[in-house]
C-alpha cells in the first residue's frame, strides 16, 4: 500500500493495466458491457454489505472495510468504462461538481448570503430602469360582471397590468399567477413580466437588452414558463408541502431561458423562486387576494392577507 497523492487521470491510466475485458475493436464483444455489468455487480454487494450492517450492528466489524473494498471496485469499473467510452474520469468529475453545485447551494445554512447589489442583471442602470430592490404589490378581487372572477394589481397605490381572470373553464385560481412573475423579480432578480407589465421599469428603449431581454419574445417565455409550471404543479397538489422539485421541470425553465440573462442563475435559485411563486399564489387563491412583498437582495417573496 502506497500513500503516494493520485490524481483521477493517473488512476484511470493505470487501472487500465489490469482490464482483461474486451477491448474496444473486438467484432464479437461490446468492450462497455463487462464494465457496466461489474458496476451493477458490485453496488448489488455493497447493498447486501449494508444489509448485514443493519442486522448486526456492531457485530458487523468489517462493514468499513467492505465498504472501502467495494467503492474501489466500483471506481476501477467507472474509470474503464469511462476509458472505453473515450471520456475522461477528470472531466466526468469537473461536470459532476458543476452540475451539483448549479443543483444544490453549498451547506451552511437553509438561506443563501444577500444577493449583492452589483450582482443585479440591470446593476448600474438609473433607477427608473431597474427592478425595484424591495416591493410591495397588492392582488385583490373586483367585480366582474362576466362568466369569471377577476382581479387587479395595485403597486405605488395605482393599478397596474391587467385586470385578470383565470381563463380556465374550472376555477383554477390562474387568475393569481403574477405571483410567479413576482417571485421570479424577487428571488431571481428577473421577470421581464413584472419588469415590463407591473413595474414599468424596463431597459433603455433602443438598446439590445430592453429589445432581447426586455422585449415581447422574453414576455411570452416567462408566461409560457408561468403555464408550464402551472400544469406540473397541478398534478402534485400545487405544491403544497413539496421542499424540492424534480430536476427535469427544473432543466425545463432552463430550456426556455437559453441566450437570456437568467440563464446565468443556478437551479436552485430557480427552484427557490418555483416554490415561493407556489405558496404565495396558495395563499391568495385560499384568501381571495392578498399582500406580496419581494426583497431582491434576501432572495424572499412573503405573503400577507388583505386588511
Amino acid at each position: 500500500m502506497t500513500n503516494e497523492s493520485l490524481t483521477l487521470a493517473e488512476y484511470q491510466r493505470r487501472s487500465q493495466r489490469t482490464d482483461h475485458f474486451p477491448q474496444i475493436g473486438d467484432d464479437e464483444n461490446d468492450a462497455l458491457l463487462g464494465p457496466l455489468l461489474g458496476l451493477a455487480g458490485e453496488i448489488g454487494t455493497l447493498h447486501a454489505g449494508y444489509k448485514k450492517w443493519l442486522r448486526d450492528g456492531d457485530a458487523y466489524e468489517l462493514f468499513k472495510d467492505n465498504v472501502a473494498e467495494e467503492l474501489g471496485d466500483i471506481l476501477w469499473y467507472t474509470a474503464n468504462a469511462a476509458e472505453k467510452a473515450g471520456l475522461s474520469l477528470d472531466e466526468i468529475a469537473r461536470n459532476n461538481l458543476d452540475k451539483t453545485s448549479d443543483r444544490w447551494p453549498a451547506r451552511g445554512g437553509e438561506s443563501p448570503r444577500r444577493r449583492k447589489p452589483s450582482e443585479h442583471f440591470d446593476a448600474g442602470l438609473p433607477r427608473r430602469h431597474q427592478l425595484p430592490r424591495t416591493f410591495t404589490v397588492t392582488i385583490r378581487p373586483i367585480p366582474s360582471g362576466g362568466p369569471e372572477p377577476l382581479i387587479e394589481v395595485i403597486w405605488n397605490g395605482k393599478r397596474v397590468a391587467d385586470n385578470l381572470g383565470d381563463n380556465t373553464y374550472d376555477d383554477s385560481g390562474y387568475r393569481f399567477h403574477d405571483a410567479f412573475h413576482l417571485a421570479n423579480a424577487a428571488v431571481l432578480s428577473w421577470s421581464p413580466v413584472a419588469r415590463g407589465k407591473i413595474f414599468s421599469r424596463k431597459r433603455l428603449k433602443g438598446t439590445m437588452a430592453d429589445a432581447v431581454e426586455d422585449g415581447g419574445r422574453a414576455i411570452v417565455i416567462e408566461e409560457a414558463i408561468a403555464a408550464f409550471m402551472f400544469a406540473y404543479a397541478r398534478q402534485h397538489n400545487f405544491l403544497e408541502g413539496v421542499r424540492h422539485l424534480d430536476y427535469h421541470a427544473l432543466k425545463t425553465f432552463q430550456t426556455f431561458t437559453a441566450g437570456l440573462e437568467v440563464e446565468q442563475r443556478h437551479l436552485w435559485e430557480v427552484e427557490q423562486a418555483v416554490l415561493q411563486g407556489f405558496a404565495a399564489w396558495r395563499q391568495l387563491r385560499d384568501n381571495d387576494g392578498g399582500v406580496l412583498r419581494g426583497d431582491l437582495a434576501a432572495r424572499k417573496l412573503s405573503y400577507t392577507p388583505l386588511i
